[in-house]
């Protein structure tokens, strides 16, 4: 058994990466035990036939929908986490959107934006969040949507790229959905935990899954560390979940169910509850026109007439991409004819709070649960569908054909919301400082406290969460580590 850490922190993306940050240059001994393995730089993961079609580096466990039926959520267990394979838009929620919105089933933030303000401010510095120019296919496009009749909003997209990847052109048109060999998208590994590795007091494993927790002797509600899956023990001040949406709430379901707090704790009832992932859907539209950008994405639309939904523009839609998704009958050439004419848009609606959204351990089955549907959140699914509809008539108004592709239950990138946040525990699950109702010792700093997911990318704010959480701890562990040395 390992006891010389203030703080274990399980999982290495966006949460985890900038809790260990934090703590680290603060002082503390901090652990990190990430399930998966570092990915390679042997250029593997920019191949759109080994990310895409073979889908190497993704999870392949199969979960369970509401019905029972199987799928295979789209998560990665690597370093850095999804982080690594994000489009690296990072952008702030709207001051707004911090507070409830009981129309579309939106609950409320414990703490106003001012509160997460700075920490957004910390993020973006760390993160190198910058805009790029738009190119000219972008601005054209763009131009031509504010001027029709649902009045598109058009704003510069913030994007964690290092300012010189377009002097890599391989990799400025495969940053979205394909991770960096060459470190030029702003992820956790990157610009978090490298960082960290040549100081004292920070130890990172991979290949490492916890599977269970550590309590004080007939405590329960007191964690004292975590356990892996090689039997491996390690004990700290305090442990921080940061294993993503799907994987912290089972980890903490089993523990409550293991130790009988499941029927003590008023918190534990939302546990896995009110997930969101965003309502998705692509759309490519296909222009008579070769298309000449490489970056593509670096701008987000909106309407007024959509109050809950954005649109920004894919990175990459070549026709190695396209390949992937035609019939292996089909010739090369088609796919290059598409591809070279093909503009991917990225449309997303805020999904509002439900608790029959969840996610289980198993619930009867031999694997875990998603139960999602989307008829539990009318607005957002009206919304949605009206959403998806206007922006392709309006791309046939401006030139170019629509062609829809809808995301599946599969599509968990943006995953969040099965640990709320909240001031009550009978209704949430963390604290305003992600401490776990009614558990000392515990903390989250992952997406899974996301109270709202909003019209817009959660990443940076998960990132900004993170820090909150860890800047509120650090003086207390880093203390704490003072006093034992």
């Amino acid at each position: 058994m390992d006891d010389d850490f203030d703080a274990i922190i399980v999982g290495s993306g966006a949460g985890g990466g900038a809790a260990a940050y934090r703590l680290a240059t603060s002082g503390c001994r901090v652990l990190v035990l990430e399930k998966g393995a570092p990915l390679p730089h042997d250029g593997s993961t920019l191949d759109a036939g080994i990310v895409l079609s073979e889908g190497r580096f993704k999870n392949h466990a199969p979960w369970r929908d509401g019905d029972g039926a199987p799928f295979v959520p789209q998560e990665y267990y690597n370093l850095g986490g999804k982080t690594k394979w994000y489009g690296a838009a990072l952008l702030r929620f709207g001051s707004h959107e911090f507070a409830d919105d009981p129309a579309h089933q939106c609950r409320g933030w414990p703490f106003s934006y001012d509160a997460l303000a700075p920490y957004y401010e910390q993020a973006e510095e760390l993160l190198g969040v910058r805009r790029f120019a738009v190119e000219p296919d972008t601005q054209r496009i763009a131009a031509a949507l504010e001027r029709v009749a649902h009045g598109w909003q058009v704003e510069p997209m913030p994007l964690g790229l290092a300012a010189d990847i377009l002097e890599h052109p391989e990799e400025a048109v495969r940053f979205d959905g394909f991770a960096s060999p060459r470190g030029l998208k702003s992820d956790a590994e990157v610009r978090l935990l490298d960082p960290l590795r040549n100081r004292p007091g920070i130890r990172i494993e991979t290949n490492a899954e916890v599977v269970d927790l550590i309590t004080a002797e007939g405590a329960p509600e007191r964690v004292t560390g975590v356990v892996t899956a090689d039997g491996s023990r390690f004990t700290a001040k305090t442990v921080l979940l940061a294993a993503g949406a799907l994987s912290s709430p089972r980890l903490l379901e089993h523990h409550l169910h293991a130790t009988g707090l499941d029927t003590v704790l008023p918190a534990a009832q939302s546990v896995g509850r009110n997930y969101k992932s965003h309502l998705l859907t692509a759309v490519v539209g296909w222009s008579p026109r070769r298309k000449t950008d490489r970056l593509r994405k670096t701008v987000v639309m909106t309407s007024e007439a959509f109050a809950h939904s954005s649109v920004q523009p894919l990175g990459a839609t070549d026709g190695e991409i396209v390949a992937t998704e035609l019939p292996a009958f089909m010739p090369r050439w088609v796919a290059d004819l598409v591809g070279n004419r093909a503009y991917g848009f990225f449309l997303q609606t805020e999904d509002g709070s439900h608790p029959d959204n969840r996610v289980s351990a198993a619930n009867g089955f031999a694997s875990p649960q998603l139960d999602y549907d989307r008829d539990r959140i009318a607005p957002a699914r009206d919304e949605h569908r009206h959403f998806v509809r206007a922006f392709c008539r309006d791309l046939l108004r401006v030139g170019m054909i629509p062609i829809v592709k809808p995301i599946p239950l599969s599509g968990t990138a943006h995953a969040c919301g099965t640990l709320i946040a909240g001031n009550d525990p009978a209704t949430s699950v963390v604290d305003a400082f992600g401490k776990v109702h009614g558990m000392d010792g515990l903390y989250v700093v992952d997406g899974s406290i996301l109270p709202r997911s909003s019209r817009v990318n959660p990443a940076l704010t998960i990132y900004a969460w993170a820090l909150r959480v860890a800047d509120s701890l650090a003086p207390q562990l880093a203390s704490h580590s003072g006093e034992n040395r």
